[in-house]
């Protein structure tokens, strides 16, 4: 069993994110070992873009921050293997095709895998050209994490069944942030997926921020994703963010 299967055999998971180098990685470094304190079961790295298409204005702002910061993929790597020194819960890179591609997809993926990463998700990646990706991160045991949104209907059986890790389940159509409420029926989308993979995780991400949000979530699928929450106490706190970041992934864990 690898690390992210781990991550979803102890109950509902619950998957924070943040954006790398915002507002600096030291802030980043300290938020990660707060997650990883407070009961995060898997933890998402933003490694910055300067167009991340699937992101709102909350995250995008957070990727113009660390870029300016001057936040790169190599010091990301640096940071990885800084936490992985003492942090072992399990963490994925998530970001574009463009990042993996310009830095060379081997080169990349080889040395995620080496300092500890575990998967990979690519949100501007379709299905059907994820085999660009795909064989380089089997060749260094890194999971490549499939998405699917409520568009995806008769595609989502055919993206369960190749999915490796979890299924990264998106509750809304458009970008990321926080909503008031999720009309979606993330149920059904979960249901179809299982029936095409039975063991395979489904976490549901995208607009999720509140207690009560996430435990419905959580009632239809195997875990939750919370980013633009997370983002917006870095944004509102800055280097003073970590207490508040644990104590709202606790809040958020418990109310799984």
């Amino acid at each position: 069993m690898n690390r992210i299967a781990k991550a979803f055999a102890q109950g509902k998971a619950f998957i924070p994110f943040l954006t790398c180098g915002d507002p600096d990685l030291e802030t980043t470094e300290a938020a990660v070992r707060a997650m990883a304190q407070a009961g995060a079961d898997l933890i998402e790295l933003g490694i910055p873009f300067s167009d991340p298409t699937a992101e709102g204005p909350v995250i995008q702002a957070a990727n113009a921050r660390a870029l300016s910061a001057g936040t790169t993929t190599d010091k990301i790597f640096d940071l990885v293997r800084r936490l992985r020194k003492d942090v072992t819960v399990p963490m994925a890179f998530m970001t574009y095709a463009n990042v993996v591609f310009s830095y060379g997809t081997e080169r990349f993926v080889s040395t995620a895998a080496d300092i500890g990463m575990d998967g990979l998700i690519l949100p501007d990646v379709p299905f059907e050209e994820k085999e660009e990706f795909a064989p380089t991160c089997r060749k260094y045991g890194l999971d490549l994490i499939s998405l699917i949104a409520p568009t995806s209907e008769e595609r989502i059986a055919m993206i369960a069944r190749e999915a490796e890790g979890f299924l990264y389940c998106v509750s809304s159509l458009g970008v990321t942030g926080v909503r008031g409420e999720i009309t979606t029926d993330v149920g059904r989308m979960v249901r179809l997926a299982k029936a095409a993979n039975p063991g395979l995780p489904c976490a549901v991400g995208f607009g999720i921020s509140t207690p009560e949000q996430g435990a419905a979530m959580a009632k239809v699928s195997d875990g939750i994703i919370v980013g633009s929450a997370i983002v917006k106490l870095m944004e509102q706190y800055g280097r003073e963010a970590v207490p508040s970041i644990h104590e709202y992934v606790e809040t958020m864990k418990k109310a799984l």
